[in-house]
């Protein structure tokens, strides 16, 4: 059963957000090492109940947003879309790490979907 494994939190000021979640909850948050401005967020050790996350620069409102990870984004984009969702960003691939879909439920939610792939480009 796919389960949420990452929350986002998309900031109109990422280094500000930053601050703000390090010193307010002492999480970990360091800055990726791939093609975009991206901070990973540690909230905890592993083997303890949470998730971790990412900071990231907001392409509208600042949100937050939960990723599902699913064996195939495209099935579950289609399941999506069959049962009144909708893609808000189309299929992206996160080098080295896998791909990445936007959704938005019937509510108006967005969530992502993601499918790991370390060989993704």
């Amino acid at each position: 059963m796919p389960r949420i494994v990452h929350f986002e939190i998309m900031a109109a000021e990422p280094a500000r957000a930053v601050q703000f979640y390090s010193n307010v909850f002492g999480w970990e948050i360091k800055k990726w090492d791939g093609p975009e401005d991206y901070w990973l967020i540690t909230t905890g050790p592993d083997g303890e109940p949470g998730i971790n996350g990412g900071l990231g620069q907001s392409r509208g409102e600042p949100l937050t947003v939960n990723t599902i990870a699913v064996p195939s984004v495209d099935d579950y984009a289609d399941k999506v879309v069959q049962n009144g969702g909708k893609i808000v960003l189309p299929k992206m691939a996160i080098p080295g790490v896998g791909y990445q879909i936007y959704c938005q439920d019937t509510e108006g939610i967005v969530f992502g979907l993601h499918q790991a792939d370390p060989s993704a480009q």
